[in-house]
Order: structure tokens, then C-alpha cells, then sequence
């Protein structure tokens, strides 16, 4: 379900990378690639540029357009290379300190680094460096790569980021900016996406392909698991530093988070949710009139619902698309009137029928709840609702802001259950298994080798949780409060 500003029921993206290098407008075409990656932040962008004499930066809370719309903004950010930041807060407040790219001057130059993902040692590590000598000036995890970098004794940028990166623990999809090169790097299980494209002599690391394409650039090749890219004068360069381990994409990318347009990992990530709605009608069935999607990333599932169990698809909810901000909610009565901001029901399509709701999951259920009662205010004789992922019963550590597993409905609740408090007349969720049958594993999920990570639904974590065993998980600097 896409949600506002504000809206605490639903897990929320993580963030989206872009680099640039060797384009005249390299700011113009970051802030691009940006918007074209909204979906994944939306709390802050930065951009950081190069021209070959000095970096240069803006950053600002709030959405790509509110930051970087202006061509005075833009021309303030010279150069053929840079590289931008879309974020939301997974460790870290919302605060200025912590719009990415962050920027530090070392021995060697300067060096600009964004990241998508979350380390999961990240705390042990920061009282280290402190202990060291270390002079935090953010509260987010990405800082702990910078500083480890600057006390890393190898000589140059690359050496001294894979030394940084042999001592974290975590899912990450990093892109840093020296004065020689761009360089792109993921994580070795490659849970979060990052893939290499081209614009004429250009080059780009970029999160997601959509955001190649809102600049007319090529796709190349995903970026692999375990792999560091360096783009620099004499071109492309890889290296496979890691210890190899089988890969392991975050699933949820495809079921919720990437934008549907893009191709990751060589699948359609629409194509993905489609089949996924197809292997859930096959499991999941019941009698009704139409098939009604929870928009907007609800409607792919919704479509091959309807395709596999032949009943009509319907715009039975109408979605708002400038709410823009969630204004400030000063009464429950008003507070209750949210989720209309977002939603409405359509009654022409809804009176009298019978209705599937497709939604691609349920993490506390209250915004479930109020769309249902929505849908039956509209004149629904019977709610169903479908959901397109198994239920999500474990909080992620791996880079997407969850709530804590008491708060997970699904943690609490059976399915039977979770069904009384939304109040459908049937609940149901795809299975693992059908899961991974829908994205072509036809055997169903090998509990030895899973090919995704799937933590959130079964609780097998790929990576050590060293700061979650601490009770550490999104500590804080005691730094002074700044402004929003």
C-alpha cells in the first residue's frame, strides 16, 4: 500500500542511490535519477558534485522537488560527476546532520558516500571508534564506514573502503564519490539492489533500473553480490573482494518496494507482482463479484488475481495523489479521517458486490481496518481480503524502518484473528512456498538455501543482528536537537 508522510502502518522504503560520472550535467541528471527513485525516501536528498578542483553539496529535508527544482540550485553544483541521495531514516533522526551524501576530507582527498541498508553492527563499532578517538557529527550508521575508512592504515580510497567494509555487518548498497573515481559497492549477499548503466560515454550506479530510465540511459548489467565497481578515467572496473556467499535479494523489493517498472536481478519486478496475484488466487479463492486492488501497489497482484480466477478487476478505491504532507492532526475525529486523504471508496463499483481486497501486506492492520470499513460503507455485501506476501511476524534489521515485533499484527495475531480485527469476512495470505513458486523457484523455498532474504516472514536472518543481541538496534547520539 503506498503511503503519506506520517503514515505508521506500513513498512517504509529504504533509500535510493545514484552516481554519475562523466556527464556536463552530471547534478542535473542526479536530481533526475532522484525523482525517479522518490519512492524509496522521501525524508531527504542530497547531491554532492565534482569539477575536478573542488566537491560541492546540497542538501535539504523533504522530497527531490523541494530541493532541487531550481536551475540556481543546480548550477550551483558544477561538474561531470556526482553523486545523490534519497533518504529515510532507518537508524538516525530526521535531521539535517543526516542527509546523505555524507562528506569527509581525508589523507588521501575528498570523499563523498550515500548507502542503502542498515549495519547491523553498527553500534559496536561506533563505541570502538569513539574509544579510538572518533568524532561523530551524525547519528546515522553510514557515518561508522567514513570513519572507519579514515583510520584504515592500506593506501588507496579502494583498499581502504574494503578494509572499512571487511569490519561491518549488514546489508548495504553503497555509492561513494572520490576525486579519481565512482565507486559502487554491494553488500556480499546483495540484499539490497544496485545495478550499472550507461548515457552515451557516462557511466551510472544507480538503486533501481526506473531511474535510468527517466534520463534515457542503458541498462548494463545488475551490479553482483559481494561486488565493488570503480568508474573512473580509464573506465569501468570490478572487483570481488568478499568471501563468496550464495546471494540473497531482500524479496520484499518485489513485492513492495521497488518501483514496478524496473527490472531487477533480470525480473520484471510488475511481471513478479502479477504472478505473485496469480499464485495467490490459486491458493487463496473465494466466491465474490470483482477484485478490487489497494492502490497503487496493490494493483499488479489485484491484476493477476482477477486474470487467474476470471473475475473482473475493478478501481473500487480511488487514490488521492497530491496529499503531498500529511497535515497536523489536532483531534482523533480528525485523525480518523486520514486515511480519506489517501482513499476513497468508488460505491458505483462497490454497492451490493461482493469484493476481494488485494494489498501487499498488513504490518499493525489499522490502516487495513479503516480501508475495510470504508469499503463496506460503500455498500460491500462481503470484504475479502488477499494479501501478496505471508504474514510479517519479524521486524527487518536489513535497511526498511519496521515497527518492533509487538507491534506486528501478525506477531500477535492468527490469521482467524488478525481477520475478526480488520473486519473482513476472510483474510488470507500467499504462502512461502507459493512465494517463491511465483518468482520461479518451483520447488518452493529451500529452508538450507533460500534465495531470498525472507526475514521479515520466517525469522531466518542471513546476517549476525550484533547490535539487536546488545538490545542496540537504532541507538542515538546525545547530540543537540536541531530544528526540523
Amino acid at each position: 500500500m503506498t503511503t503519506g508522510q506520517g503514515d505508521t502502518d506500513h513498512f517504509h522504503e529504504e533509500c535510493g542511490v545514484f552516481g554519475i560520472y562523466g556527464h556536463p550535467d552530471a547534478a542535473a541528471l542526479t536530481a533526475l535519477g532522484l525523482h525517479a527513485l522518490q519512492h524509496r525516501g522521501q525524508e531527504a536528498a542530497g547531491i554532492v558534485a565534482y569539477d575536478g578542483q573542488q566537491f560541492s553539496a546540497h542538501r535539504g529535508l523533504g522530497l527531490v522537488s523541494d530541493n532541487f527544482s531550481s536551475k540556481e540550485v543546480i548550477a550551483r553544483l558544477p561538474g561531470s560527476v556526482a553523486i545523490g541521495h534519497n533518504r529515510y531514516a532507518t537508524t538516525g533522526e530526521v535531521a539535517q546532520r543526516n542527509i546523505q551524501p555524507l562528506f569527509a576530507d581525508f589523507e588521501f582527498g575528498g570523499l563523498a558516500i550515500c548507502h542503502n541498508g542498515n549495519l547491523t553492527n553498527s553500534y559496536q563499532l561506533r563505541r570502538q571508534l569513539v574509544r579510538r578517538g572518533s568524532l561523530f557529527q551524525s547519528t546515522s550508521d553510514t557515518e561508522v564506514i567514513v570513519h572507519l575508512i579514515a583510520t584504515s592504515l592500506k593506501d588507496s580510497v579502494v583498499d581502504r573502503l574494503i578494509d572499512a567494509l571487511r569490519q561491518v555487518e549488514g546489508a548495504y548498497s553503497l555509492v561513494a564519490l572520490s576525486q579519481d573515481a565512482v565507486i559502487g559497492v554491494r553488500d556480499p549477499l546483495g540484499v539490497r539492489p544496485l545495478v550499472l548503466g550507461k548515457l552515451a560515454d557516462a557511466w551510472i550506479i544507480t538503486s533501481e533500473s526506473c531511474a535510468l530510465d527517466i534520463i534515457g540511459a542503458e541498462f548494463v548489467r545488475d551490479v553482483e553480490s559481494g561486488e565493488i565497481v570503480m568508474i573512473g578515467p580509464g573506465g569501468v572496473k570490478s572487483l570481488k573482494p568478499f568471501t563468496e556467499v550464495p546471494r540473497r535479494l531482500c524479496v520484499f523489493e518485489y513485492i513492495y518496494f521497488a518501483r514496478p517498472d524496473s527490472v531487477l536481478e533480470g525480473r520484471s519486478v510488475y511481471e513478479a507482482r502479477k504472478r505473485i496475484g496469480r499464485q495467490l488466487a490459486r491458493e487463496s479463492h473465494v466466491d465474490a463479484d470483482i477484485v478490487v486492488p489497494v492502490p497503487d501497489s496493490g494493483v499488479p497482484a489485484a491484476l493477476g488475481y482477477a486474470s487467474e480466477s476470471g473475475l473482473p478487476f475493478e478501481l473500487g478505491i480511488i487514490r488521492n495523489h497530491y496529499v503531498g504532507r500529511t497535515f497536523i492532526e489536532p483531534t482523533d475525529q480528525i485523525r480518523h479521517l486520514g486515511v480519506r486523504l489517501k482513499h476513497n471508496a468508488n460505491r458505483a463499483d462497490l454497492d451490493g458486490k461482493r469484493v476481494i481486497l488485494v494489498d501487499d501486506s498488513i504490518v499493525r492492520g489499522t490502516t487495513s481496518t479503516k480501508i475495510v470499513e470504508m469499503v463496506r460503507h460503500a455498500g460491500a455485501r462481503e470484504v475479502h481480503m488477499r494479501i501478496s506476501s505471508p504474514p510479517t511476524r519479524f521486524p527487518c534489521f536489513y535497511g526498511i524502518a519496521t515497527p518492533s515485533r509487538q507491534q506486528l499484527l501478525a506477531a500477535r495475531f492468527d490469521v482467524e484473528q488478525m481477520a475478526r480485527f480488520i473486519g473482513v469476512d476472510s483474510l488470507a495470505f500467499i504462502s512461502i512456498d507459493g512465494l517463491y513458486r511465483a518468482m520461479g523457484e518451483e520447488a518452493g523455498r529451500k529452508p538450507n538455501t533460500p534465495r531470498f532474504c525472507d526475514a521479515c516472514f520466517t525469522g531466518d536472518y542471513p546476517i549476525p543482528l550484533a547490535d539487536a543481541d546488545e538490545g542496540k538496534v537504532s541507538v542515538q547520539l546525545s547530540l543537540l536537537a536541531e530544528p526540523a
